[in-house]
């Protein structure tokens, strides 16, 4: 992913103050997913017209609900369009990239978003238009509430390690992009929680270095999964720089107005 891949965006990358991608690594900072987790997605968001808007990665949680970030669901999209291939990029045009995917929904914003503080409410979902079943079986689960807090206390926050997972550039400079839309996964620690003014009670900040991977454009709305298991503890969401370097923001599901507001789709 740069393995910094859990990508932002590129509306990301105009609306994030200046969270980038920057050059990273590619595979010496990630590997490639395979068929590792089949039930994360890359989705384009389209407009009104059908006209592609821009991409990025989710989850799926059920047959009918694919979890992603908020600044993937916002206006103006109006549609969008799902692939689930370990490597969407190879088989263009014939898999229907960037109009006709597996499978297509309605996208929906959290109903406290905000464009102009996206990071506070970063969470969309996309309803499908008809159920698709997870290729091995697994979804994404939601975690339980407040489940992350405990991590501020644990000695060696470090040590707690997280699976990245998305299609978001692998490399990106002046003058060279390396391949995308490819599913890679990297293994980001955890870097700060609950930090007043900062991640706040609604953010994480993990790694993001050539050790252990991390997110970029295109990786938003990724899950970043809590350790090894399937619980995705929250959606990549913003950058800190140009360069996807450093650290990676991601926005907690294990708060009530996440919770409950994804919850109402699953019921």
């Amino acid at each position: 992913m740069r393995n910094k891949r859990m990508f932002l965006t590129v509306f990301s990358m105009l609306v994030i103050l200046a969270l980038a991608v920057s050059p990273v690594g590619a595979i010496t900072d990630g590997e490639l997913d395979g068929d590792g987790h089949p039930y994360v997605g890359l989705m384009v968001a389209q407009d009104s017209n059908g006209n592609p808007l821009w991409r990025c990665s989710g989850t799926l949680l059920s047959p009918t609900v694919f979890l992603t970030a908020g600044h993937c669901t916002e206006a103006p999209a109006a549609h969008v369009e799902i692939w689930f291939d370990a490597d969407v990029e190879s088989g263009i045009p014939a898999n229907g990239y960037p109009f006709t995917g597996d499978v297509g929904g309605t996208p929906y914003t959290h109903p406290d978003y905000d464009p102009n503080a996206f990071y506070l409410r970063d969470v969309g979902v996309v309803v499908l238009d008809e159920p698709f079943a997870s290729p091995n079986g697994v979804y994404g689960e939601l975690p339980e509430l407040d489940q992350l807090d405990a991590l501020k206390t644990k000695r060696g926050t470090q040590d707690q390690t997280f699976t990245a997972v998305g299609y978001g550039l692998q490399e990106i400079n002046p003058v060279f992009v390396e391949s995308e839309r490819v599913r890679m996964v990297a293994t980001p620690h955890l870097i700060q929680i609950n930090v007043p003014g900062f991640t706040g009670d609604f953010s994480l900040l993990l790694s993001n270095n050539h050790s252990t991977g991390g997110t970029c454009f295109g990786d938003s709305g990724g899950p970043n999964f809590l350790g090894d298991s399937n619980v995705v503890a929250g959606v990549t969401s913003f950058g800190i720089n140009g360069n996807c370097a450093g650290t990676g923001g991601v926005f907690r599901m294990d708060r009530s107005w996440s919770l409950d507001w994804v919850s109402s789709f699953l019921d």
